[in-house]
């Protein structure tokens, strides 16, 4: 017998690195991880922005279970910045941001200031809900 769960893991700003929260959820339900987000708060004060979802999957025969599947992220509100924009403010204080753009090939990141100020690349499959 297959066992399956979902799960939907919250972003958070950190100090160095994401600040993460899984929860249990019933099923890839954007709406219901929406509403789960606003009873989140990480250290200082940090407030999610963004989620994804997971499913893990365990047959009667294995000990642990292994993830099966991966969602996009889901940004909660937010800014979308092309480098185009970026390059043409031409702004000293976003020189490493945008030698990171470069040389990684993105295209577009968003900004995020729930709790505090985020800048992440924004993937094609990603979307930016109203929040």
């Amino acid at each position: 017998m297959k066992i399956e769960k979902h799960f939907v893991t919250f972003l958070s700003p950190g100090t160095f690195f994401n600040e993460e929260s899984i929860k249990e959820i019933d099923s890839w339900n954007v709406n219901k991880a929406l509403e789960m987000s606003k009873e989140i708060t990480e250290r200082h004060g940090a407030k999610p922005y963004a989620f994804y979802f997971t499913t893990r999957t365990r047959e009667d025969n294995e000990f642990d279970s292994k993830e099966t599947a991966y969602s996009n992220r889901y940004y909660l509100g937010g800014k979308i910045e092309t480098i185009k924009e970026i390059e043409e403010r031409n702004d000293p204080n976003e020189k490493i941001l945008l030698l990171n753009m470069r040389s990684n090939n993105w295209d577009r990141v968003i900004i995020n200031i729930n709790s505090w100020k985020i800048t992440q690349p924004l993937e094609k499959d990603d979307i930016v809900l109203q929040y």
